[in-house]
């Protein structure tokens, strides 16, 4: 077995509490590392393709990695994967706090949860035992409320990942929290509601020797001074919400649902003016040193603060207010939800409201209170809010009125805060991505703000630079590293390898490392044609095709030209 490794899964039928340790081949391990590879691995293996994500017999994994409990800065992450009930297609959640290394520390690689319990329970996992308690004193609580009850219960040593209301209610893109920070996107928390599990309590001490731990500790001393350098300055002076203006000043910034590229009120969302107004901290995850986190203070906990909430809560809703874009954000961490697919779903029913096909009044453009209204509706799926609970696609299709054609979503999953039509090396990034729009599947917005291409005007040569970043981000999914450290790295492939090397002992190449993530790529792939997939998926909704961004006449991207890069990519995958 190579060093890093237990060698082992624990699957875990919560209908009976039945668990058994599964034999992890070293081969398995060495083709799909950890992480989304190992997860999508494991899904495949268990059948879960064509299995319904909310039934009992859907498995849900939480997958570590080699690198997890390595004083490595950054890769104290974990992947969660399973077949999501808002696409039905593949998807995979990165998240970063101590449930990876307590969770690994349980003596396992991967966690594979399957049943449903009788009562709504928590999971308790120990390295020697697992057990169902009764949680229905939980129910209906926060994440939060959820964490702090239990770490009071259970005692020390436990770290707790858990659901809010709305992944009781299954709602479809609920989240997994665990100490403030979600696995988000694309309903895991769902799949976790439907097995009856309120919450995942570990607790685990057992490590994983190292390959060469004196090379382990100098290259964990050499990478955590680079990451203090000017690649991550600044995520650690304002957070990702820098974005925000950059954005609106490219044209790039969605609003009013994608019906604009700028936003006239993005200063009153800014990281500056929010720090003018606001008191505010700055928080690591464990393990890192970059120290990305900025909460600003919110009633007596205060909330994070990212440039993907306030575009999908504010730009995006045409809301200005930033005390109520804020407390959405808030609100949804409580709730435990995906900001994005909230925002984007409720930007696309305010649309359908504005063009009269959907009987709502009171859901406007620009009303904060509107916006936090429907947020507790999704949440509880009472009203409206059992409508948007199913995202912006099923909504589509129950609205009627070829409302579709303005749904912001790529296979149900709902667009990021990238314009695609100002960015068209993203709008195929999105276009192709196995869960559907996503940003950290494919860093193919990296290109457009290079010098490679013309972000507005692109040609086939861009899609190969679509396909670096995707296999990049499979890899670095997989190992698991955080990708606010992509730029600190002179050639990522030679020094992961390297990485690699020192923690497992396998003499990995550079090389070797392409060919696997290229395999995780497929793998995903494979899963999604066992699913159901079809070339048809494979597109942007009919606004961004037919309707240029009416403040750049320029940003226009045609059916016949998005067709053209999505045929180049499939090429070039020999798919």
């Amino acid at each position: 077995m190579p060093f890093g490794y237990h060698g082992c899964y624990l699957r875990i039928d919560v209908s009976s509490g039945a668990a058994k340790r599964v034999p992890l081949a070293d081969s398995v391990l060495r083709q799909f590392l950890g992480g989304s590879g190992l997860g999508v691995k494991l899904l495949l293996d268990e059948g879960a393709a064509v299995v319904d994500p909310l039934a009992p017999d859907a498995p849900l994994v939480f997958a570590f990695s080699p690198l997890v409990g390595s004083p490595l800065t950054t890769s104290a992450k974990f992947a969660v994967v399973s077949k999501s009930p808002l696409t039905e297609r593949i998807n995979d959640s990165l998240a970063s706090s101590g449930f990876a290394i307590t969770g690994k520390g349980c003596g396992c690689d991967a966690i594979v949860i399957v049943g449903r319990a009788p009562e709504l329970s928590v999971l308790i996992i120990d390295e020697t035992d697992v057990r169902l308690e009764p949680a229905t004193e939980y129910r209906g609580a926060t994440c939060r409320e959820t964490e702090t009850g239990l770490r009071t219960r259970l005692g020390k040593g436990y770290r707790i990942a858990s659901i809010g209301p709305a992944g009781e209610h299954l709602v479809r893109y609920a989240t997994i929290s665990h100490d403030g920070r979600h696995a988000g996107r694309g309903g895991s928390g769902a799949v976790l509601g439907s097995k009856n599990v309120k919450a995942i309590a570990v607790r685990g001490t057992q490590r994983t020797d190292w390959a060469y731990p004196a090379e382990l500790t100098a290259l964990s001393k050499s990478l955590s001074k680079r990451s203090f350098g000017p690649a991550t300055a600044k995520y650690r002076e304002l957070g990702t919400a820098t974005n925000l203006l950059t954005f609106n000043r490219f044209g790039a910034l969605p609003t009013r649902n994608f019906q604009s590229g700028t936003f006239d009120e993005a200063a009153s969302l800014s990281p500056e003016e929010l720090s003018s107004t606001r008191s505010k901290t700055r928080e690591s995850c464990m393990t890192c040193t970059i120290g990305c986190e900025h909460i600003y203070s919110l009633g007596k906990n205060g909330v994070r603060v990212e440039y993907e909430s306030l575009f999908a809560l504010g730009s995006l809703c045409g809301v200005s207010d930033a005390d109520a874009v804020l407390r959405a954000s808030q609100r949804c961490d409580e709730l435990g939800l995906d900001t994005i697919s909230t925002g984007g779903t409720i930007a696309f029913a305010m649309e359908c409201v504005e063009r009269g096909w959907l009987n709502e009044s009171w859901l406007t453009f620009g009303s904060g209170e509107a916006l936090l209204r429907a947020i507790d509706l999704i949440g509880s799926r009472e009203g409206l809010g059992n409508l948007l609970a199913e995202g912006s696609r099923r909504a589509a299709h129950a609205i009627g009125h070829n409302s579709i054609a303005i749904a912001p979503q790529v296979k149900g999953l709902e667009i990021p805060g990238y314009e695609p039509r100002a960015l068209q090396t993203m709008a195929l990034g999105f276009a192709v991505g196995a869960r559907g729009a996503d940003h950290n599947r494919s860093g193919a917005y990296e290109v457009d703000f290079s010098d490679k291409v013309d972000r507005r005007h692109v040609t086939l040569d861009a899609v190969r630079h679509a396909i670096d970043t995707e296999d990049k981000a499979a890899l670095m999914d997989s190992m698991i590293l955080c990708k606010f450290l992509r730029g600190v790295f002179e050639d990522f492939h030679v020094e992961a390898a390297d990485m690699l090397r020192i923690v497992t002992g396998w003499d990995v190449t550079a090389a070797e490392l392409r060919e696997t993530a290229r395999r995780i790529v497929s793998a995903k792939r494979q899963f999604n044609l066992l699913a159901g997939w079809t070339p048809a998926e494979d597109t942007l909704p009919e606004r961004f095709l037919t309707t240029p961004l009416p403040n750049d006449p320029e940003a226009s991207l045609s059916r016949e030209r998005l067709d053209s890069l999505v045929a180049e990519y499939h090429r070039q995958r020999a798919w």
